[in-house]
């Protein structure tokens, strides 16, 4: 299914946010509700894309057939007017491959596929590993650079030989590198999108063509205006936007695990996204209390305000 947001330049959209995943009290997934949320963050929070079953979707304890379903419920509610990205990776390159021919079949417009965590592979393996998972569908994918939690990079060579494969098309940059990064983009067509909310401004400034944001559950109108005062000449503007949002980035991204701070900051601006599914669980009264500063710091409006 070709992409309703996609072009030569931000195959995948601009502002993407990694949505979370919204579960009932008693820990089942709701897809009534993960549906309000893709709408919500696509027809109010300005996302031309959304990823599905990231980590921040709490992807490694939900099924199989739990990732498909939420899938297909996102492409129902949005599809036609966002790019919808499924999480495909995993640590076992077979796991994966079938992962990415599920989501091609649930009509996914494009793979997020994370460098496999735990077990370390050397380089080669990680090219194997990608090109395996590239080879098996026919959707563009996004390679996910995360080495913080997978344990390995993803290296500026490799990423240069996986730049050949056609279905490899872009990097969802946690790795925090910027001169790699540039480096990459100089030798590749690879398209760079921040993975990390802490440096979104910093990696426009070297070239990315947009986000892949945790944030975005509660600020991704103003990231986008972010990203198009930026790519309009505006760099103040730009700048204006991120420096009034870093109380909220802070808030999310260093006070506790992502999903935890982004279920709870919806639900202060009004937006029910949920429980957590253990081993996560629900931020705290003092979390909470935190996070409620934070956003009202950087400009939010909140539900009770």
């Amino acid at each position: 299914m070709a992409s309703p947001t996609g072009t030569s330049d931000a195959p995948f959209g601009r502002m993407l946010t990694a949505m979370v995943t919204p579960f009932t009290k008693d820990g089942a997934v709701d897809y009534e509700g993960v549906q309000r949320l893709a709408a919500y963050l696509v027809d109010e929070q300005r996302n031309d894309g959304l990823v599905v079953s990231g980590t921040t979707g709490e992807s490694p304890t939900t099924t199989d057939d739990e990732k498909e379903r939420i899938l297909r419920a996102v492409v129902e509610a949005v599809g036609d007017r966002a790019t919808v990205v499924a999480g495909a990776g995993s640590n076992d390159t077979h796991h994966s491959v079938e992962l990415a021919r599920a989501a091609e079949r649930a009509g996914a417009h494009g793979l997020l596929v994370v460098t496999p965590y735990y077990n370390k592979p050397p380089q080669e393996g990680l090219y194997r590993h990608f090109t395996a998972v590239a080879d098996a569908t026919g959707l563009p994918v996004m390679l996910y650079d995360i080495p913080a939690r997978t344990g390995v990079p993803i290296a500026t060579e490799t990423l240069i030989r996986l730049a050949q494969h056609p279905r490899i098309v872009a990097v969802k940059d946690a790795k925090g590198d910027l001169f790699a990064g540039s480096q990459v983009m100089t030798a590749t067509d690879l398209v760079f999108y921040s993975g990390d909310d802490l440096v979104n401004l910093a990696w426009l400034s070297v070239g990315a063509a947009g986000f892949v944001s945790v944030v975005g559950h509660v600020a991704g109108a103003d990231l986008a205006s972010m990203i198009e005062r930026y790519r309009s000449g505006d760099v103040a503007g730009a700048l204006e936007v991120h420096r009034r949002l870093l109380p909220v980035v802070a808030g999310i991204m260093t006070r506790t695990q992502g999903a935890i701070t982004s279920k709870a900051a919806l639900r202060l601006i009004g937006q029910d996204a949920g429980y957590m599914r253990l081993p996560l669980v629900d931020a705290t009264e003092e979390q909470i209390a935190m996070l409620r500063v934070d956003l009202v710091a950087g400009g939010l409006k909140l539900a009770d305000s």
